[in-house]
């Protein structure tokens, strides 16, 4: 696919890295050294300038294009160069929105685009699930939240049936399928006998109520009722608006006093406080160490790792932090913070779902983008139709939906024309396991 990518920043960085292995990508920035850096990285075209500017898309060869993707950090920006895209070619157009705002607009069909995402929306989503699931490092729902995907770490003292022993004989939750080991970085397919050891992590396929079995065993925790949210801005509002859309308390702290009244004014269902994540008497007086998950969103990174550490001190079971600087995923993870999201990971992933066959519903990145997990429908004529679902080279069937019902195949269990399956793979991997199936 003929693909132009508006904005060489973190996101438009991340589309890049998703998509230069297997189409045609420009880019455009009016940042000369993003534009170099990217294209000694990438085998992707470079062309200097603005996007809103009708010579620029041109030059950047819009009119032969066939998805343009506009994801500079600037909303309305965004909305030009969609326009202009469809005023100079037929290609789709998928826009970038940082805030909300425009959210309501586009599902009504008063903006003229194909998809637009929302970097707060996408973002508030993914801290959503994680509470769900206590202990996964990475959840993600797949046919309408029946499939639940999960990154679980095991460590002895927290899963001691599992490390040293064969799969199966873990006795893990039924109605779950576990269709990769992690080892040393390298991707292990699960056999019968392989026995998983401490250090691993295992990316599991399950039910929802095996996905919260799963969570218990990991953390001896049930799904979180209520979350203290450290962080009042823009990203913040919208994750606690989408906790409390999904029935989840929310306690948000904010040490800046407009913000905290902003909150107050637009979270009618939550409980604001003007106050310091940082401040341990505060945390004590107001029992914070109850709530069952603290979100750090409040854009320093510096601040956050420090409030996340204290609030575990205080006795939170679960932290998340919305990083600034995805690069600092590593130093959170070392001093426990339990999940980190990068906004921009996952705007790239939304935004990128425009360049998969339309066989394929729905995509998701995990483990820093060294897998993607697909819902694609078999073919008639796929080479793997009536074969095992072990058969597909490369890939992990994980789940499956068959005349509207899921089910967690065994090896031997066959995939059949219509199936829809859940699969995970390698990145370079999908563009051959979506032409096969």
């Amino acid at each position: 696919m003929r693909v132009i990518v508006v904005g060489a920043g973190q996101v438009g960085h991340t589309v890049v890295k998703s998509l230069a292995e297997t189409h045609r990508c420009t880019v455009i920035d009016i940042d000369e050294e993003r534009l170099r850096a990217l294209s000694h990285t990438y085998d992707v075209q470079v062309t200097r300038g603005s996007g809103t500017r009708r010579e620029t898309l041109l030059e950047a060869g819009v009119a032969d294009a066939e998805l343009v993707l506009a994801c500079t950090s600037r909303d309305e920006v965004n909305l030009v160069i969609a326009m202009l895209a469809r005023r100079l070619s037929s290609a789709r157009t998928v826009v970038r929105a940082t805030g909300m705002d425009y959210l309501p607009a586009w599902r009504a069909g008063d903006l003229d685009v194909d998809l637009l995402v929302s970097t707060a929306y996408e973002t508030a989503s993914a801290v959503v699930r994680v509470p769900h699931v206590p202990g996964a490092r990475h959840v993600d729902f797949f046919a309408d939240g029946e499939v639940v995907v999960l990154g679980v770490d095991i460590h002895e003292e927290r899963l001691p049936q599992f490390a040293g022993r064969p799969l199966p004989d873990a006795g893990p939750p039924g109605q779950s399928r576990v269709v990769a080991v992690v080892r040393d970085g390298e991707w292990i397919s699960p056999s019968a006998r392989e026995a998983v050891r401490t250090g691993d992590r295992v990316i599991v396929m399950a039910s929802p109520a095996a996905a919260r079995a799963w969570g218990r065993l990991v953390s001896g925790a049930d799904p979180v009722g209520e979350v203290a949210l450290f962080g009042a801005g823009r990203m913040g509002t919208a994750i606690a608006r989408v906790l409390l859309d999904r029935g989840i308390s929310v306690r948000v702290v904010e040490p800046d006093g407009a913000r905290a009244r902003a909150a107050a004014a637009v979270l009618d269902r939550a409980r604001v406080f003007h106050a310091s994540g940082l401040d341990a008497e505060f945390l004590r007086r107001e029992r914070i160490g109850r709530a069952g998950a603290a979100v750090f969103a409040g854009g320093d990174d510096s601040r956050n790792l420090h409030g996340a550490v204290l609030a575990k001190l205080h006795g939170v079971g679960l932290t998340l932090t919305v990083l600034d600087d995805p690069a600092a995923a590593g130093v959170f993870e070392a001093a426990g913070v339990d999940v980190t999201i990068d906004p921009g990971d996952e705007t790239a992933e939304k935004m990128a779902r425009f360049t998969f066959d339309e066989r394929t519903r729905q995509v998701a990145m995990l483990g820093d983008d060294r897998f993607e997990v697909l819902d694609i429908t078999v073919r008639t004529d796929s080479p793997y139709a009536h074969r095992s679902v072990d058969a597909v080279p490369g890939a992990g069937v994980g789940a499956v939906i068959r005349d509207g019902a899921v089910f967690f195949p065994g090896g031997k269990d066959e995939l059949r024309p219509g199936d829809r399956a859940i699969v995970l793979s390698e990145p370079e991997r999908v563009p051959s396991i979506e032409r096969d199936l």
